[in-house]
């Protein structure tokens, strides 16, 4: 292997584990929800404000680590925001009070919204155009490989606690020093430094209507991964169907697997038959599961059917860091996929809160709550994605 492959190589690992953690790190929340309510004598509702208010946050860091990283370079910003939310993490488990948990939430989302961006642009920056649909499906995969490690941590909650498993969160900081040591700058990045420099201002204005596109859409595939997976662990599978912590955390390790098989699969698939129509068969293969994802009733037909819903979901997921980047300005591209990105979060930041309430209204029945976010967004992200254009063949520098 030459050196040029090696490096790559390496890139795609640092940005795959980048995303991974930072996902590990965020999705630790969805778990303990009816614990941290419990500790601080509140409802779930009432908690549930911290993952509005993390997602809510997340466009400010895509957008200042963005900045950062277009101005001095995509390397140095991703080990300073991995180190970032790690701290923030580490932070959340010695919150004294709700008040404060919630502030330090929403700091982390801020941390958490600049990393997709800047890894995403780092990546596909730096690996051959034939990669992109591979490695586009690896670095999503990250986000249920976090997931993934979150499940498997649950298990640990009887002898961690809640605020144990918030400080285990800390270790994705170790990462830092493979950064360092193994990856390098991108190309493309390294390439314009010698170009005249364009505001961000004034390459949004030139590109206006694509980015409200994109904010619209990735609002969409917003409420499609978190309307399917912020509330499913703790509050459908433990408080509506009361199944055991082993229970909830095997089914959550099998619809991660489906998930991360479902990024890949359909990441692939978009080199070859595009980004458009990968992602749009993804979305509308999620309705005839519906049934068994939200409305199973046993825990085998609960894991079979989340496990589908997942290869959906992610599977259209797994496309979105080379289709965003393919269409982004390329003089903004630290910024531009991970801000459209993370304002989809804003949109949809409110999900949790939202289907909780629904359920409230329901004697606390999420089965209606979570099919009809999913059933509609589905349906919405394939019109959208159906009359959108693409990019495929993009030139970034990857050689």
């Amino acid at each position: 292997m030459d050196e040029k492959r090696r490096q790559q190589r390496h890139v795609v690992a640092a940005c795959y584990l980048g995303w991974t953690l930072d996902a590990f790190d965020f999705f630790i929340m969805v778990f303990v929800l009816r614990d941290i309510a419990r500790a601080f004598t509140t409802s779930l509702t009432a908690v549930t404000w911290a993952i509005t208010l993390t997602l809510a946050m997340r466009p400010v860091g895509a957008f200042i680590f963005g900045r950062i990283a277009d101005r001095f370079g995509r390397r140095p910003t991703l080990m300073a925001n991995v180190l970032t939310y790690s701290v923030l993490e580490f932070a959340s488990g010695f919150a004294p009070d709700l008040t404060v948990f919630i502030l330090l939430r929403a700091l982390y989302g801020i941390a958490m919204g600049g990393e997709w961006g800047v890894g995403a642009s780092l990546t596909m920056e730096s690996v051959p155009t034939r990669w992109r649909g591979t490695v586009s499906g690896i670095l999503q995969a990250g986000y249920p490989s976090g997931y993934l490690l979150a499940s498997v941590l649950y298990l640990a909650m009887p002898v961690l606690g809640w605020r144990g498993m918030f400080m285990v969160g800390a270790l994705p900081a170790l990462l830092v020093f493979y950064i360092r040591r193994n990856v390098p700058e991108s190309p493309d990045w390294t390439a314009r430094q010698s170009r005249p420099r364009i505001g961000f201002g004034t390459a949004i204005g030139r590109h206006l209507p694509l980015a409200l596109y994109a904010i619209v859409t990735m609002t969409a595939f917003n409420f499609f991964s978190h309307g399917t997976q912020d509330l499913y662990p703790s509050a459908f599978l433990g408080g509506q169907h009361k199944f055991s912590v082993a229970t909830i955390s095997t089914i959550a390790i099998i619809y991660n697997l489906g998930a991360m098989a479902g990024g890949l699969l359909f990441g692939t698939l978009s080199q070859r038959i595009g980004r458009r129509a990968a992602i749009v068969i993804a979305a509308l293969l999620s309705l005839p599961v519906l049934p068994l994802w939200a409305f199973g009733t046993t825990p085998v037909v609960l894991a079979i059917g989340a496990f589908l819903m997942q290869v959906c979901v992610q599977g259209a997921w797994g496309v979105i860091p080379a289709h965003l980047n393919e269409i982004s300005p390329p003089e903004i591209r630290a910024t531009f996929p991970g801000v459209v990105y993370q304002l989809g979060n804003l949109l949809a930041s409110a999900n949790a809160t939202i289907q909780s309430t629904i359920a409230d209204h329901m004697d606390h029945n999420y089965s209606y709550a979570l099919a009809g976010v999913a059933g509609i967004v589905a349906i919405a992200i394939a019109i959208l994605i159906g009359f959108g254009g693409e990019a495929r063949h993009q030139d970034m520098g990857g050689g």
